[in-house]
């Protein structure tokens, strides 16, 4: 095994090797600018750029001209909330004047500062508190909603829990209503089967690098067709990708999403029993070794390769100290600078003392059966050996309520 054991695959994947290898040529011998539309060396980086198209639309059931490259999910996020709320902005209505949008409390940043910085230019943002497993369902969507909601902004997939949301249900709920809906699904894409007409729609954001791609490049998936959705660019130029997002196409990045959506359609289903097969046994032998345990989130709408497990009565500082070999979070990668405790953990009700001491395990599809087991064997004696030096856990043993201990400070 190579240390530290890699457990931190929703922060980023590994490159495939074989989406590498796509890549490279583009970098030295095709390297032309796909908007050089007089020769030989920007037809063939073009080519790419479509080839790479139809195979990340073959992966998520649509056409290739609704998929719009970006650098990313945050821009990708961006460009979806902020396009689609100015262009369906209502005027004089709503509270604030210019319409109503719902999100969830444990949203990643990339949705939520959007959101509040709507909310600061005009628009009212409710922000839905999830259910004590981590779900948001269409009837809370539903009983958020007024006659000037004009957007739904819900991820597919929990990047701390793993839950995973009734975003098809809210999507039906919205074309209904008329509602503009748009997933985060930056954990969803290339894990688990996706068709963007079942599953309705309108607006989709993923990244390369959470699916074994290249970091650096995303997409957007825009529906073209009941409805047609509209976005407001916000980035303006030189009007690539259909104007919604102009800049030079970053091709070798594009190349290399491409492939691991191809590598994604032909291996999903094989990866998906790997990757859950692991998550299991490590769940299930961390509870069977280590009383006061949980798995945060729903019992079985869940992703098969993100755990969050809660132990009790340990310091999470400590926690991360003692299992140093293996590289793990807390929470969010983007997030993982604060000492604060998850907010999303937060969000379900969780108190500050078990959401401190939480670990988030992301396995991939190279995981290996050995690395989970050195992590259960390290994890639980680094549980262990904290509640040994723990008085708190001391006193529990002896059947004090923790709980009801009046402290006092000198």
């Amino acid at each position: 095994m190579k240390f530290p054991i890699y457990f931190d695959n929703a922060a980023t994947t590994a490159c495939d090797k074989r989406a590498l290898d796509a890549m490279l040529p583009y970098f030295t011998e095709t390297f032309g600018n796909p908007g050089s539309r007089n020769h030989a060396y920007g037809w063939e980086s073009e080519a790419a750029v479509d080839q790479a198209r139809q195979s990340i639309a073959k992966l998520i059931g649509a056409q290739p001209k609704e998929i719009i490259f970006t650098s990313g999910s945050t821009e990708g996020n961006n460009l979806a909330i902020k396009g689609a709320a100015t262009m369906y902005a209502k005027k004089g209505a709503g509270e604030k004047g210019r319409g109503h949008i719902i999100a969830a409390m444990h949203e990643h940043k990339a949705t939520l500062d959007p959101c509040k910085r709507l909310a600061k230019d005009g628009f009212d943002v409710t922000f839905l508190e999830p259910r004590a497993d981590g779900l948001i369902t269409k009837d809370m969507v539903e009983g958020a909603m007024r006659d000037d909601t004009i957007l739904v902004s819900i991820m597919w997939a929990n990047n701390e829990l793993g839950t995973i949301n009734e975003v098809p249900e809210i999507g039906k709920l919205c074309h209904d209503r008329g509602v503009v809906l748009h997933t985060d699904a930056t954990q969803w894409v290339g894990k688990m089967p996706t068709d963007v007409e079942r599953d309705n729609i309108d607006l989709m954001t993923f990244s390369g690098h959470k699916m074994y791609g290249p970091k650096g490049v995303g997409a957007i998936y825009v529906r073209r067709r009941r409805p047609r959705i509209r976005l407001t660019a916000q980035i303006e130029g030189g009007g690539q990708e259909r104007g919604i997002r102009s800049g030079t196409l970053n091709v070798t990045g594009i190349v290399g999403l491409g492939k691991a959506a191809e590598l994604a359609y032909e291996e999903m289903e094989k990866d998906q029993q790997h990757t859950l097969k692991l998550r299991k046994k490590l769940e299930d032998t961390l509870q069977e070794k280590l009383e006061h345990t949980q798995v945060n989130g729903h019992a079985d709408r869940r992703l098969p390769h993100i755990t969050n497990i809660s132990f009790g009565f340990v310091e999470g500082e400590g926690l991360m100290m003692a299992i140093k070999d293996i590289a793990c979070s807390s929470g969010s990668a983007c997030t993982s600078a604060s000492l604060e405790p998850s907010y999303v953990l937060k969000a379900l009700g969780i108190g500050d003392d078990l959401a401190h001491s939480s670990l988030r395990l992301s396995l991939s599809k190279w995981t290996t059966e050995e690395e989970v087991d050195f992590a259960i064997e390290k994890i639980t004696w680094a549980v262990n050996h904290l509640r040994n030096l723990s008085p708190l856990y001391d006193m529990f043993k002896e059947g004090i309520d923790i709980s009801k201990i009046e402290w006092q400070s000198h």
